[in-house]
């Protein structure tokens, strides 16, 4: 007689298989916690940024979403935008005419989001955060890289990655963005964008390449001394005096006349004529400020 254990093994392994499969499959992704973009991604995002500026342009992020990283690996720029139809349409055949090149070249032609440029901060507008709706309806997880150029010619990379908020995209798509609504899911005006941490990466090969690359040497300033100490020791053992360390027929070297303070004080001058004026209208307001308030107190 068959074991009963032994026949229902198969099946119930399969079931546990099965159940095990739709457990993962049914768990949540996880959230994303950085963005990793390769350094050949930043300086294009930065090139067409600046060469545009002020003008705003955008384009096209490429690479991977591998759990709770997005790697950023290629972009390409978009042309500038034109406010008609046919303008749309090229615009949209002209990413698919990229991505399949793109594709060609064996380069990750998946879509992560998009970059653009700003100015002083000024991003957090209703054509973003639709452009973010635009993208989701396609894109499980995308980000927006915001690089702004005026913060950067001051010595700051502003570049950032923003995306919305799961709370306030389920509002945004059920029309829920009342006051009521907003109260009760306690969603205020710093919950609409979430940003995320970048970290730049380079490849092995980048990597090498760049331990390599060597500072060039300093040219030596100290050459023009020594020949001078030189002669200076030659003069020396002549007996002869040796070289002043100024040149005196050298016009560098020679005093700077003193300028004349003539119009410092023709400036000093006008200055106390403009406080003392001020001084005068003041005193005058201010008394007949005090003689209405002692009428008005009467």
């Amino acid at each position: 007689m068959a074991n009963p254990a032994a026949a229902a093994g198969p099946s119930g392994g399969a079931r546990s298989f099965l159940q095990a499969v739709s457990t993962v499959t049914e768990e949540a992704p996880s959230p994303l916690r950085v963005v990793q973009m390769e350094g050949l991604a930043v300086l294009k995002i930065i090139k067409h940024c600046e060469e545009f500026a002020p003008a705003l342009v955008t384009g096209q992020l490429l690479g991977l979403d591998v759990g709770s990283v997005l790697e950023v690996t290629n972009c390409f720029p978009f042309p500038m935008r034109e406010d008609d139809e046919e303008a749309d349409a090229d615009g949209a055949n002209y990413q698919l005419e990229m991505m399949r090149c793109l594709r060609e070249v064996n380069v990750d032609n998946n879509t992560v989001g998009w970059y653009q440029s700003c100015l002083l901060g000024s991003f957090q507008t209703v054509e973003l955060i639709e452009t973010f709706m635009n993208y989701q309806e396609n894109i499980r997880r995308c980000v927006c890289i915001v690089y702004d150029p005026s913060r950067s010619n001051q010595g700051v990379l502003a570049l950032k990655a923003l995306k919305l908020t799961d709370s306030f995209m389920d509002l945004y798509r059920n029309n829920g963005l009342t006051g009521e609504k907003l109260r009760e899911k306690k969603l205020s005006w710093v919950d609409i964008f979430e940003e995320i941490p970048i970290k730049v990466s380079n490849s092995a090969l980048v990597s090498a390449f760049m331990m390599e690359l060597e500072p060039e040497s300093p040219v030596s300033q100290c050459d023009f001394d020594r020949l001078k100490l030189q002669e200076n020791m030659a003069r020396k053992a002549a007996g002869e005096e040796p070289l002043p360390e100024e040149d005196p027929s050298n016009p560098i070297f020679k005093p700077i006349p003193e300028p004349s303070r003539l119009e410092g004080y023709l400036v000093t001058n006008q200055i106390s004529s403009y406080c003392n004026h001020i001084n005068g209208v003041a005193g005058q307001n201010f008394n007949r400020l005090y003689l209405m308030k002692a009428l008005q107190e009467d």
